[in-house]
């Protein structure tokens, strides 16, 4: 059962990874096809493509850490420096997400933007905090380690 869960949850993230670049870089295209339905989005198509391909570019790198993490799990070996790295790294992606998204509320605000505002900075302040309880147990690992 273990081993198909994270096969499962290997292909998932490879499928956001590599779905979230072919999303950011056709986001001209996108935006543009949508503006022909929502005027919003055609008369503000620049600061929409900065805005969505910036959030965007930080999703993506954030997905490129948890799968760097995720081969350390795979390898069995959770409890090192890099994961620690990595964790810090997706904090502040997440802030930077949530502070694009409040460069957002300047052209449009809704309930939506400010709970991914919420979200992200909530998923920053996790992840910083994970990074620290990880590098606690990195350092006790390696001492751990040169006892035996």
């Amino acid at each position: 059962m273990k081993d198909r869960i994270t096969m499962m949850t290997k292909i998932l993230l490879d499928v956001m990874f590599y779905g979230g670049i072919i999303v950011c870089l056709t986001l001209p295209i996108s935006i543009n096809f949508y503006g022909n339905y929502n005027s919003y989005f055609a008369k503000h198509y620049i600061e929409l493509c900065v805005l969505f391909f910036g959030s965007g570019l930080f999703a993506v790198l954030i997905i490129w850490e948890l799968r760097k993490m995720f081969k350390s799990v795979i390898n069995d070996d959770c409890f090192i420096k890099q994961n620690v790295v990595s964790l810090r790294r997706m904090g502040n992606y997440s802030f930077m997400i949530a502070l694009v998204t409040c460069l957002r509320l300047l052209l449009y605000l809704t309930p939506a933007v400010l709970v991914v505002i919420l979200v992200f900075v909530i998923a920053g302040l996790f992840s910083k905090v994970l990074s620290q309880v990880f590098d606690k147990a990195v350092t006790y690992k390696l001492e751990n380690d040169l006892t035996i």
